[in-house]
């Protein structure tokens, strides 16, 4: 432990680990959220539901390459140059939303997200390392059902629950 100013640092193990939510770590793509709500399973735990797709072993979910034109001009005389780019795919990659017909303003149906983004960015380490030790890859969609504004407290313990089920639900 040391001290600058105001502030305590203390230099333990969870410090080390990283708690980001990455961009490739966010569902971003319209075709694969379609196809989580489409083929995906689903469960609820008031007042979350979630959907969720095992994917393929080793497969992209955004495809796993993905072609740009190459050179100056981007053409080798014959006609434009395709080259193959390799993607890093990502395990997890989760989604969130919440509904405009108990949430009309945009401002609750953002706060809501922002709510639900944070508690899973804080406890999704467990289901990242379930999913690695099995080689397995999910994409998940939380959806917020509740029909009033949620304190932070209750959805950081059901996103919590949530994650558990996962991780009993995807080692199946």
């Amino acid at each position: 432990m040391y001290f600058t100013g105001l502030f305590t640092f203390v230099k333990t193990g969870i410090i080390g680990q990283s708690f980001t939510l990455g961009r490739k770590e966010r569902l971003k793509s319209r075709k694969l959220i379609e196809r989580v709500f489409r083929e995906g399973k689903s469960f609820a735990l008031y007042p979350l539901r979630v959907y969720y797709l095992p994917l393929e072993k080793g497969a992209d979910p955004n495809h796993l390459a993905k072609t740009f034109r190459t050179s100056a001009a981007g053409y080798d005389g014959n006609g434009p140059v395709q080259r193959m780019k390799a993607m890093t795919p990502e395990r997890l990659q989760a989604g969130f939303g919440a509904s405009s017909r108990n949430f009309k303003k945009a401002v609750d149906r953002n706060r809501i997200k922002r709510l639900l983004r944070e508690a899973y960015r804080l406890q999704k380490e467990a289901l990242y390392k379930d999913l690695l030790e099995k080689d397995r890859r999910v994409a998940l969609f939380f959806i917020y059902t509740g029909k009033e504004l949620p304190g932070y407290a209750t959805v950081y313990e059901k996103i919590g629950l949530t994650l558990q089920r996962l991780i009993k639900e995807t080692g199946r």
